[in-house]
């Protein structure tokens, strides 16, 4: 017969979390795509008054793991939003980015 802990402990990913990933890259625009097998995500920095954005990161997913994904945001925005209260809504039309980022306008 198994031991359980044994058991728990062959099921264990160790995930390694390296000092420059950690410090994570800012994105405030995803990109979806998806072909029949996968899903591409590509996370974006746009910048006020820079017509140019540049993609920071790229992930490829498996649609199983575009699901689970999807779970686990609206678990942790169900936890974030019982914590801090509502998340302003979002009307999912186009982009939902505001071009001007809501400020005024540059002038030189």
């Amino acid at each position: 017969m198994s031991n359980p802990d044994e058991s728990k402990k062959q099921n264990q990913i160790n995930i390694e979390l390296k000092e420059d990933v950690a410090q994570g890259i800012y994105s405030n625009l995803a990109v979806i795509t998806h072909s029949s097998s996968e899903f591409v995500l590509d996370f974006v920095r746009v910048m006020p008054g820079i017509p140019k954005a540049e993609v920071k990161s790229r992930v490829i997913i498996t649609p199983e793991h575009a699901k689970r994904l999807l779970h686990a945001l609206r678990e942790n925005i169900d936890k974030f939003e019982s914590i801090h209260g509502p998340i302003k809504k979002v009307d999912g039309k186009g982009t939902g980015m505001p071009m001007n980022f809501g400020g005024p306008s540059a002038q030189a």
